[in-house]
């Protein structure tokens, strides 16, 4: 009501001033046209300023989440808006909906998605062209979304991506007195480094503007305790570490929902048939439901796991360039000739799940494999099936590398909440999540993931090798999950003081 008010009394004394002006101008007195035209953008600046840091009784409880990328595949910043959504703040979620984000983000009666268009610069002459054309076209239209929605008392912004969203809203959070808040998942210009190097032009400017416009959002979240120092260290900047933590949906999967799935999955994907026509003659006359993996005795639903089942290796990707699959791919090779070379190992089942830019590529090359006892297939789940399937795997399979050194792979804390032991490739802060011969394995090459995998599944289905006491470990030392971690690290900062 106050806002109100003083936006009336602003237009009031605008409209008196102008009045006055204009009939001095107007009556050949000593003002003149340019200080009428000042004090009009003056009032005018002044009403637009006023309008848009507006506030009612609800501001105080809308926070606006924003990713500038595909929502449903940003599972930290689905997790905050439920956790924002859970204390009763009204949540307007804005990103890309390339892909459907889970269903309790869909079904949250206060979280409003607020979907963008993913654009492209011009498309003709230089790259860099089409890259700074890309950018402002995203700045315009990041702010005309930003500045259209009712005024929210947090933006609370993942990064990367960051370039334009970090400038932009900055921008908006100053004209609106609205808090800044960035949870830092990485840097953009390692990423950007990948494919450029880290010489380029391009890269260093990505750098300058993370380390310029990065420090000026009000309050910082990060992923681990490595990138909270080099963040204070080399940024001057203080952050908050808030681990990710596995969502309750993480859970080892019971056996009905195991063979559930297997059964949708066979649909479409061989690999996870009951093969051979005298086990179709055999369900027939037991009236049995099999995959390669499971057996339903339909007469009372029971499921049991075939003892002579292959090992299910799960492993999940962006298909980006921060992770090399040729990796899997030849120490699967190396498998296969283990068990060609006599060694009493199961067969495996290798379910690489996600969608990116080199899934094609990586696609040509597993064709080209010629593997009998080892499987691949390539599916995309649905953001419900594939905590199922993590719950329902032997053995996961990581090949995240850290672009800057100081990220953690979400996949990891996602296997390690349905108590799935892990074999993952090393990088700096790893050793921050998995904890080696406790809850997992870190190799450095193909060949000594092989070789893991020999180790691991040589006593396979049994539970008393050492991926059982893996498996073991992870039920017996299972931490904080999302939802009290955030109650603890983050709703303080939200409800805090600016």
């Amino acid at each position: 009501m106050a806002s109100r008010f003083a936006g009336a009394a602003s237009l009031a004394v605008f409209v008196v001033i102008s009045s006055v002006l204009i009939a001095l101008w107007a009556t050949g007195s000593g003002a003149t046209c340019p200080a009428a035209c000042l004090a009009a953008v003056t009032g005018l600046v002044t009403l637009v300023s006023l309008w848009l840091r507006r506030r009612d009784d609800g501001t105080d409880r809308r926070v606006c989440v924003l990713v500038l990328g595909d929502l449903g595949r940003s599972p930290r910043m689905q997790y905050h808006a439920l956790s924002l959504s859970k204390h009763g703040y009204h949540v307007t979620f804005v990103g890309f909906l390339d892909t459907k984000p889970h269903q309790d983000v869909l079904r949250a009666e206060n979280i409003q998605m607020e979907p963008m268009t993913e654009v492209k610069g011009v498309q003709v002459g230089p790259k860099l062209l089409s890259y700074v054309t890309k950018v402002i076209l995203q700045s315009l239209q990041l702010l005309h979304v930003l500045l259209k929605m009712e005024t929210q008392s947090h933006i609370l912004m993942q990064n990367p991506p960051g370039l334009p969203s970090i400038a932009v809203t900055w921008l908006v959070c100053v004209l609106r007195r609205s808090r800044f808040v960035i949870d830092w998942h990485n840097y953009g210009f390692t990423v950007m480094a990948l494919s450029l190097g880290r010489t380029h032009p391009l890269v260093r400017l990505a750098e300058w503007y993370e380390r310029f416009f990065g420090p000026l959002a009000a309050r910082h979240l990060c992923v681990t305790m490595a990138m909270k120092d080099d963040l204070q260290n080399n940024w001057g900047i203080g952050a908050t570490t808030l681990y990710d933590r596995p969502a309750a949906v993480f859970r080892e999967t019971p056996l009905k929902l195991q063979h559930e799935l297997f059964v949708r999955l066979a649909d479409a994907h061989p690999q996870f048939q009951s093969s051979g026509p005298e086990e179709e003659e055999e369900e027939e006359e037991k009236k049995v439901e099999k995959t390669v993996f499971s057996v339903c005795d339909l007469s009372d639903e029971t499921v049991t796991l075939r003892p002579q089942r292959p090992a299910l290796l799960l492993s999940s990707t962006s298909w980006t360039e921060d992770e090399d699959f040729s990796v899997l791919l030849e120490a699967l090779e190396e498998y296969e000739g283990f068990i060609t070379g006599g060694a009493a190992l199961p067969p495996l089942v290798c379910v690489i799940t996600g969608k990116g830019p080199q899934k094609d590529h990586y696609r040509k090359l597993i064709d080209s494999l010629h593997l009998e006892h080892v499987e691949i297939c390539t599916p995309w789940l649905e953001a419900e099936d594939y905590p199922v399937l993590l719950g329902s795997a032997d053995l996961g399979v990581c090949l995240h590398k850290s672009t800057s050194g100081l990220d953690l792979p979400m996949k990891v804390v996602d296997m390690f909440g349905c108590c799935l032991p892990v074999c993952a490739i090393h990088f700096n802060c790893l050793r921050e999540l998995v904890k080696h011969e406790e809850n997992g394995l870190i190799f450095s090459d193909s060949r000594e993931l092989a070789e893991q995998l020999k180790s691991l599944l040589s006593e396979f289905p049994s539970a008393d090798g050492r991926l059982g006491a893996f498996r073991r470990n992870l039920r017996t030392s299972r931490g904080q999950r999302w939802e009290d971690n955030w109650d603890q690290n983050v709703l303080p900062l939200m409800a805090a003081a600016p």
